[in-house]
């Protein structure tokens, strides 16, 4: 029997119910946060002093309960992340930057020339094709915008990745095939194509996106403009380790992202994002429930047939200023995550 960190315990009145593992006492524990006992189911008790919290209540709050140990704010005496080193040889090494890139120089701009219209409004609109991200010229605030992703990933345990990984023990890499898409998947044009490798190989030298992580104290880590960006800017690819999903049914985190959706449920994949990832774990999902939480959306999520793979894309759907903070509808279709609770 499970006497701590209970989330369907019975709930008389308005306490929620659990046992006491030392004297199995019947005892009530409400929120600490907002003082109340509703929703049970999500209330997590902390391992070391047992009170309890709502997992929407916690800043940064948890989307589900964790199955390790878990430790309340107080307990677990949390800090801030200590910031990574601003050292461009410990950058290279951290992101596996190519050793010939020189980031003290200026980003190529050749891809940022204007394509030629095809002639004709309708045309236009019918041809509307994928931007490459533009890299900040300073090669300073290149390197400060590398150090806050790196700090990110070393505080979140995660290696540097820019690809979907495939690791022995999960699904293999034959399996991520886009015929299977249940519904047929959007076949990625081949001057798309090239954008997101001119995209992929700007990261290999160092030019990033114009992107900086932040900590935020009520949503932990989240990603903001560097500089403004256009619609129908490629922000990122969202990669890490692919794995079927009735592998992850059961999984605790909180990033898993669909990358195929098979009529045959046996053959679906998720990315999990927990040992490889890169700047997409950390862009925050829009509570889809509000108004106010459409409002914030300003990057759509589309998964692409990509030379007949499935690949997951972060794309700006307008105009994004300095400073603002990216969003997404981390459901996309399907509706099976609970975004209600999303700061």
């Amino acid at each position: 029997m499970q006497l701590k960190r209970r989330t369907q315990a019975p709930r008389p009145n308005s306490g929620c119910l659990y046992v006491n593992d030392a004297d199995n006492e019947y005892e009530y524990v409400c929120c600490e946060n907002c003082q109340s006992g509703d929703l049970p189911e999500d209330l997590i008790l902390c391992d070391k002093c047992d009170k309890g919290y709502h997992l929407f209540c916690l800043r940064p709050l948890l989307v589900s309960v964790p199955k390790g140990s878990w430790f309340c704010p107080s307990c677990s005496k949390h800090k801030i992340p200590k910031s990574f080193p601003l050292v461009q040889t410990k950058i290279i090494d951290f992101f596996r930057i190519q050793r010939s890139a020189d980031l003290t120089q200026k980003p190529i701009q050749d891809h940022l020339r204007k394509r030629k219209r095809a002639s004709g409004l309708v045309m236009s609109k019918k041809k509307r094709r994928l931007l490459a991200f533009d890299p900040v010229e300073d090669p300073k605030r290149r390197l400060e915008q590398m150090a806050s992703l790196a700090t990110a990933l070393r505080a979140s345990g995660s290696e540097f990745s820019n690809e979907l990984t495939y690791v022995p023990g999960m699904a293999p890499r034959y399996v991520n095939c886009a015929a299977l898409e249940r519904e047929g998947m959007q076949v990625m044009s081949k001057e798309d194509i090239e954008t997101l490798n001119l995209c992929k190989s700007m990261m290999n030298r160092g030019e990033c996106p114009p992107l900086m992580v932040v900590y935020d104290p009520k949503e932990g880590f989240t990603v903001e403009a560097d500089r403004s960006i256009k619609d129908l800017t490629l922000i990122t690819e969202y990669v890490g380790d692919v794995d079927y999903l009735r592998n992850r049914e059961n999984d605790d985190g909180d990033s898993i992202m669909t990358l195929l959706y098979s009529a045959k449920p046996s053959k679906s994949l998720v990315i999990c994002p927990y040992k490889h990832s890169n700047i997409a774990r950390f862009i925050s999902g829009i509570n889809n429930h509000t108004i106010e939480g459409k409002k914030k959306q300003n990057l759509k999520c589309v998964r692409y047939n990509v030379n007949g793979e499935c690949r997951v894309l972060l794309i700006a759907n307008r105009r994004i200023a300095k400073g603002e903070r990216l969003y997404y509808d981390y459901n996309g279709y399907e509706h099976e995550y609970p975004t209600e609770h999303f700061v």
